[in-house]
């Protein structure tokens, strides 16, 4: 099974965290998730990134680093995510293409509904802000 790479960006302001519910007909349809997407053959994590939240959630990253990196198997397809933490950005986040939308507090993620693979990213971004 060809494994898809995807950029994921944890956008967090102070201690809130913006998501957003996959849509039902994606896979995973009905979770949330952290915005991103699949990086082209010719970007960076970071110029993936960077184009998929303008186009999703409408902001332009000032900051962003490293928070993990995760490869997962689903029965249905492999995933590579390149998990990003952007502290600064500009313009104020929305669900660009209609998707729910919401912002939350560092104590509800891990009772969030989310992919199988977004757990490793709520445990490190809990593990590092302990």
């Amino acid at each position: 099974m060809k494994q898809i790479h995807v950029a994921v960006g944890v956008v967090r302001r102070n201690n809130t965290f913006f998501i957003c519910k996959r849509a039902d007909h994606q896979h995973q349809g009905g979770k949330w998730e952290f915005p991103g997407g699949k990086v082209e053959a010719d970007e960076s994590v970071e110029q993936a990134l960077h184009r998929e939240l303008q186009e999703e959630i409408g902001i332009s990253i000032e900051s962003c680093f490293s928070l993990i990196e995760i490869a997962h198997d689903y029965a249905d397809k492999c995933v590579l995510l390149s998990v990003l933490l952007i502290d600064k950005f500009t313009g104020e986040p929305f669900g660009k293409e209609g998707q729910l939308n919401r912002w939350v507090n560092l104590d509800e993620l891990e009772s969030i509904d989310f992919p199988d693979a977004n757990k490793s990213i709520v445990a490190a971004i809990l593990a590092m802000d302990s």
